[in-house]
């Protein structure tokens, strides 16, 4: 059966602390609204994430903590975001990172979030082979795609282009693989587990261990969850002793 192409979807874009969802988090969102092909909305807040960013994540995205202390946690931003994402298809470059954080995030928050997905980078990576990355910044470089790299709205913007420029030249092409082409929407599946948040017990002991030793952190200690506080708590006993 033939399809229709998809030109209406939200595309996503998140900045993190690192790679890991179940153990970095958000810090930016960012997302566009297509629709028939082009932004008719967007998208774009600071999260804070209860702690202090590595100095790497600072030097890609430019971001800094102070940007983000009155950012409102994920817990707040994130019902009115999958609100504006409604039902829609989500588009990303490496898009299953997105939707795992976002996923993530929901589960936490005991909230729900199914969608289907296209990834730019599968289609990159199946028909510009010859090219010496498939980044978004060298895609961008070259179809000529104006580009904020490494903050969230800009690159979801440069998604948005991307995708009309790989439809452009791959599309027709693509959809003689039916059901299995790139360019129609797929199930997003990440399987999250909900953090459990850090027991009383566990919050006294770090408060006494930081008190008594004079230690600053760079984290916010209620933030924590059970096993990040565990982690915490087992590093300072080994490099302070009790």
């Amino acid at each position: 059966m033939e399809g229709k192409m998809t030109d209406s979807y939200v595309c996503i874009d998140l900045e993190t602390t690192g790679l890991d969802p179940k153990r970095d988090k958000i810090i930016e969102i960012g997302a566009v609204r297509v629709e028939r092909g082009r932004i008719t909305q967007e998208w774009e807040t600071f999260v804070n994430p209860g702690r202090k960013l590595p100095e790497r994540i600072v030097e890609l995205t430019g971001i800094h903590d102070g940007e983000l202390a009155d950012a409102k946690p994920i817990g707040e931003i994130l019902p009115p975001f999958l609100s504006f994402l409604g039902e829609d298809v989500l588009l990303g470059h490496s898009v299953l990172f997105d939707f795992s954080f976002l996923k993530k995030a929901a589960v936490n928050e005991k909230l729900t979030f199914e969608r289907q997905g296209i990834d730019t980078l599968k289609i990159a990576r199946k028909y510009l082979q010859d090219l010496e990355s498939r980044s978004l910044g060298a895609l961008c470089r070259h179809y000529k795609i104006s580009h904020s790299a490494h903050r969230a709205l800009g690159d979801a913007r440069a998604t948005a282009a991307l995708y009309g420029k790989l439809a452009e030249a791959f599309y027709e092409k693509e959809e003689a693989a039916g059901e299995k082409s790139l360019f129609r929407p797929k199930q997003l599946i990440y399987r999250a587990k909900r953090d459990t948040p850090l027991t009383i017990a566990q919050k006294e002991q770090l408060y006494k261990l930081l008190d008594r030793h004079k230690l600053i952190v760079d984290y916010e200690v209620e933030s924590l969850t059970r096993s990040e506080a565990s982690r915490k708590i087992d590093e300072l006993l080994q490099a302070y002793g009790r």
